[in-house]
């Protein structure tokens, strides 16, 4: 029965994710928490494990059929910003762990991704009023995706809801084009993080089959939704990534209420 909780919310989550952009994490990692059937740790982990496998699908997959709408020249610095700060945000969740209590961290993780999330939809609902930008300088890429990468590994979420305000803010970049090159920012940060998460030893302990369901939803769900992401039109995806935010915030908030119990 665990076994199927966790490969079912894996596939749901990941076709949102794929069809939004957010990367599946950010629904994944706070729906399992609101289920308490592991710990802080091992769910972060095998959150950002599937969140891996989805955008690795969605990313080499666009590539290999040409439709892919990366902006190599922007994305490619944001994503090794990324990459550096998927490391040092894994790093930070380690220190917390050895610091605080689970429960602490895990209402950390709560607070900062509602909080995360309420912006973001609050920047959704209003961006027509707000002036975006386009920025093209190679440095501030670079940071610009070092502080996406260090919140993604931290949070264990792939990229979320952040990901999307940045890419529309700073690069005014359409809702199919941030999906897109949030993926392909995601793919980077997670990769690093994983392999931190190795070298240094913390891989928690978990039923090897309930990785693997999780990591088959996720593929499963990456195909479903990057096929939907392709025959909707923008309009839709970003209906879509509205409804999202307010089911997380929702979740977030009760996880708050359990962390304090």
């Amino acid at each position: 029965m665990m076994i199927f909780i966790f490969t079912l919310i894996s596939f749901l989550a990941s076709v949102v994710g794929a069809i939004c952009g957010i990367g599946g994490g950010v629904i994944i990692k706070p729906l399992l928490d609101a289920f308490q059937l592991m710990d802080v740790k091992t769910i972060s982990f095998l959150s950002g494990c599937t969140v891996l496998a989805m955008s690795t699908y969605s990313v080499g997959r666009a590539a290999i059929s040409g439709d892919s709408m990366v902006n190599y020249k922007l994305g490619t610095p944001l994503a090794i910003g990324a990459a550096i700060g998927g490391i040092v945000g894994k790093s930070l969740f380690q220190v917390l762990l050895g610091m605080f209590p689970e429960n602490y961290v895990g209402f950390v993780q709560a607070v900062c991704l509602l909080l995360i999330t309420a912006a973001a939809l609050f920047y959704t609902l209003n961006k027509k009023k707000i002036k975006t930008k386009v920025m093209t300088q190679i440095p501030v890429c670079l940071i610009i995706g070092l502080l996406l990468g260090m919140m993604s590994a931290f949070l264990g979420i792939g990229g979320g809801p952040v990901n999307l305000v940045v890419l529309y803010f700073f690069f005014s970049m359409t809702p199919k084009e941030a999906a897109q090159n949030s993926l392909y920012i995601i793919l980077f940060s997670q990769i690093t993080s994983l392999l931190n998460t190795i070298a240094t030893g913390t891989i928690p302990a978990f039923p090897l089959m309930i990785m693997i369901g999780m990591v088959a939803g996720g593929l499963a769900g990456g195909m479903i939704g990057r096929k939907v992401n392709k025959k909707i039109d923008d309009n839709i995806t970003e209906r879509m990534f509205i409804y999202a935010m307010i089911v997380i915030i929702g979740i977030n908030i009760y996880n708050l209420v359990g962390f304090i119990h």
